[in-house]
């Protein structure tokens, strides 16, 4: 199959203004479609995630006995299985989703049943170990490729474990509740860093009991879950994007309405606040757990300093480095970013892009295996950007083409679908040229 691939021309910004409601966050959105799917009853969701990957979680619950209908722009809705899924007759189809993959194992690890989960070629890349691990001491049949998908699953009764995660990830953690809810006696996660936590408040909405320590989060099973109705929080992960182009802008301001802001994700906040911009949280609000807030931002008229980003930061700001790693050469004293190597096994090999597309356009970096050192004070210049069809990437050198010197082509710009198909209609309402 040949795939269209996209050109998108970025042309230098003098301000980013305006006020932005994003679409919802895709983390949440995976986990309401994905327990919706899988609980008793129908289960209401408006502001769900537009992007690919979230699609791919409703395709595959719709394809193991749930039903998903569209209701309009944003709304869906999804009648579950009550706790009990139909095997399909063909591989499900992960799309690039490695959230959709990793979550989806530990929910039809303890089902009656044989499943298959396949991806694109980018996810057929992805580790798979972190999860088949756990589940296989849960005494699930788990077989991969290589260490890759496909995804073999023997489905069927499971025991209880208490496990401590190597590499601190939400995914895994989540695989291994999904499959605690299902499994008789107490089901602990233990981890180093905490991760984002919403599979926790997400399965506490729909009406499972959690207990939570300092590192760790336990699971008793068998429980059963019930529909809800909810509004999915604007992506802060997507808000990224718009918050670092507003902050390279001296006086620029940027207004985001009814914003996700999870204290294990609005970290990015913290950082921004720390180069300098001023953020304001101007409304906040609590719906089903997850904390929702109108956030305005000013850039500083200095410009932005610096930072170092390493250690529990860099695990819980994975998503947002790229961006970051962009606006580097912009600021005065510019960014360190380490303990980062978990970007070498994104959809792309994150560290070796941002290099490589930086230098493009005339910036000086030095990588690392675990990270990248970025001076500040440099001028950039338009060139042509790779994406390695990586959404992060393409929409990264998207917002640092804003300050830089001349037209900015990215190539395979088409891949921003995956978690943000608004992105450059909302680019373009806000960098006033």
């Amino acid at each position: 199959m040949h795939t269209k691939t996209e050109e998108r021309v970025i042309r230098p910004a003098r301000n980013v203004y305006g006020s932005l409601r994003l679409p919802g966050d895709k983390s949440i959105s995976h986990r309401y479609g994905m327990l919706g799917a899988f609980a008793e009853g129908t289960s209401r969701f408006t502001n769900f995630s537009t992007g690919a990957d979230c699609a791919s979680t409703l395709a595959c619950m719709t394809a193991l006995g749930a039903t998903v209908s569209k209701i309009a722009d944003g709304v869906v809705e999804v009648t579950g299985v009550g706790g009990s899924v139909t095997p399909a007759d063909h591989p499900l189809d992960c799309g690039n989703s490695g959230s959709t993959m990793r979550m989806i194992a530990g929910l039809l690890a303890p089902q009656a049943g044989s499943f298959t989960l396949v991806g694109d070629a980018s996810l057929s890349r992805r580790p798979m170990e972190r999860i088949r691990k756990p589940l296989a001491e849960m005494g699930a049949g788990i077989t991969l490729t290589e260490g890759h998908a496909p995804v073999t699953i023997e489905g069927g009764p499971l025991r209880a474990i208490d496990y401590t995660t190597p590499v601190p990830s939400a995914q895994v953690k989540t695989c291994v509740l999904l499959a605690g809810l299902q499994t008789a006696g107490t089901t602990t996660v233990r981890e180093a860093l905490r991760t984002r936590d919403h599979s926790e408040l997400a399965l506490r909405a729909f009406g499972a009991t959690l207990t939570r320590d300092l590192d760790s989060v336990s699971i008793s099973g068998p429980q059963a879950l019930h529909s809800i109705e909810a509004q999915v929080p604007g992506d802060i992960s997507s808000a990224a994007f718009f918050l670092c182009a507003a902050a390279l802008f001296p006086g620029s301001t940027l207004l985001f309405d009814s914003l996700g802001l999870n204290p294990t994700r609005a970290t990015l906040l913290d950082v921004l606040t720390a180069l300098g911009a001023r953020i304001s949280v101007l409304h906040l609000e609590e719906k089903n757990a997850e904390l929702v807030g109108a956030v305005q931002i000013t850039a500083p008229a200095e410009g932005l300093g610096s930072t170092e980003i390493s250690g529990a930061l860099a695990a819980q700001l994975i998503d947002e480095l790229p961006v970051l790693a962009a606006i580097a050469p912009y600021t005065r004293g510019g960014i360190r970013i380490r303990d980062a190597k978990e970007l070498r096994v994104k959809e792309s090999d994150r560290i070796a892009l941002v290099a490589k597309n930086l230098r493009a356009m005339g910036a000086e970096v030095t990588e690392f295996e675990d990270g990248i050192d970025v001076p500040g004070g440099q001028t950039l210049h338009g060139a042509t950007i790779d994406s390695g069809s990586d959404h992060r990437i393409a929409m990264a050198f998207s917002v640092a083409a804003l300050r830089a010197q001349g037209d900015t082509l990215i190539q395979g710009a088409e891949a921003a679908a995956i978690s943000f198909p608004e992105f450059f209609d909302l680019l373009d309402l806000v960098a006033e040229r």
